[in-house]
Parts: structure tokens; sequence; C-alpha cells
């Protein structure tokens, strides 16, 4: 009975207007909010950019959400730029490995990619988004937010690195 109950709603769903169906599947399906992020590394791969954001509680990486018709390569420049006014083509930036991090508890993916720039001395920081941007080595990070830290724990960085049960959730 079960399964002739299911065949019926697949047929009755396969035969309504196209917009009908979209609108049920979005309805009744998980949403995903995508960004991108990116480890910014110096050329000898010794330090990493962090930056430090309102409420200023942790130190966090460039990043932010994509906007409509961008690719993530796209938002990845575009966010880098506005933080922290590096200005690179998107030829510049490569898929980290793991590229995509899933996070299912809050439904969002993050679009990891990285790319090295020379350190400066400063950079120019967007000011209502942004408090600091400073260049930290691997082996001595200050505090990070948790997000930060669970997701450089995919690359084996961060005081999460060598918890593997932080990457299962």
């Amino acid at each position: 009975m079960k399964s002739r109950l299911r065949a019926f709603a697949y047929r009755t769903f396969y035969r309504l207007p196209g917009r009908w169906k979209r609108r049920i599947v979005r309805t009744f399906q998980p949403t995903y909010t995508i960004g991108s992020v990116i480890l910014v590394r110096d050329p000898e791969a010794t330090s990493i950019l962090l930056l430090r954001q309102p409420p200023g509680a942790g130190w966090s990486l460039p990043a932010g959400l994509m906007d409509r018709g961008e690719t993530p390569v796209q938002t990845a420049a575009r966010e880098l730029a506005e933080e922290t006014g590096i200005k690179l083509p998107t030829e510049r930036f490569r898929a980290a490995n793991p590229n995509a991090v899933v996070h299912t508890r809050g439904q969002w993916v993050d679009m990891v990619f990285e790319t090295e720039v020379e350190p400066a001395d400063s950079y120019t920081v967007d000011a209502a988004e942004v408090l600091e941007a400073a260049w930290h080595r691997l082996d001595t990070l200050p505090p990070l937010t948790v997000s930060t830290s669970r997701l450089l724990a995919h690359y084996g960085i961060g005081p999460y690195k060598d918890y593997p049960e932080v990457l299962n959730k």
C-alpha cells in the first residue's frame, strides 16, 4: 500500500507545471547559503592573513557570501579586495582541498580558495566590516573564532587540527 501511494504521488508530481514543481521542491528541500573563504598565505607558507571583525571576539579568514550571478572564485576575489584592499585576478586563486566545506547544522557551504601574497605592513580594511587585518605565524595563531578554527582544521591548521571529531561536525 505504501509503495502504491508513493508511486501515485510521484506520477501526480511529474504532471504538475514546472513552476509548481520548483515551488514544492524549494518548500520541502533544505536550502544552503554559499560563501567563499580565502586562505591567504605568505610565499613561504609560514604565515596566514587573518581579520579581526566586530565584535572582535576572535580572528577569522577573509570571506563572504556570493552575490547573484557570481561564481565562487569571483566572490573570493571580491571579498578579499573589499575586506583587505588586496586586489588579485581570479587566476591567482586555486581551489583548496577540500574545496567545499558543508556545514549541515547551519546549512551553509564554504567554497575555500588559496592564494599567496607578499605580506604588507598595513591593509586598507573596510572599517564597517573589519577592525584589523594582520599576518600571523601558523605556529602562534591568535584566538580564532570557533567557525574559523573548525574550517582551518580541514587544512591541518589551528587548534583543532589534531581533533578528527571536529571535522565530522
